[in-house]
């Protein structure tokens, strides 16, 4: 039998809040103790890291991977700037 964590009503809420915010952008159920267990042993900085940690995307590449994806890349010998990104995105 786990132990029981007391934590107060706005902290309880905040928790749902965030499970289900998991599962919308996840596809996951996670248990809240999953979610503190997460939390208190990665020590996240914001709602987004948390959240991300349970994509199973956001598992970094094998090094097999990152060579797979670099041998696609070539340079075209021009540089681009953040703001010439922006302007094809933005604009």
């Amino acid at each position: 039998m786990t132990p029981s964590l007391n934590v107060d009503e706005e902290t309880k809420d905040r928790l749902e809040e965030l499970q289900a915010e998991i599962r919308l952008r996840t596809g996951r159920e996670v248990t809240q103790t999953e979610l503190l267990r997460q939390i208190v042993d990665r020590g996240y900085e914001s709602r987004g890291e948390i959240i991300d940690s349970f994509n199973e995307s956001a598992v970094p590449l094998s090094e097999d991977e990152k060579a797979a994806m670099q041998r696609g890349r070539f340079s075209s010998g021009n540089e681009t700037t953040e703001s010439d990104v922006d302007d094809v995105l933005y604009d």
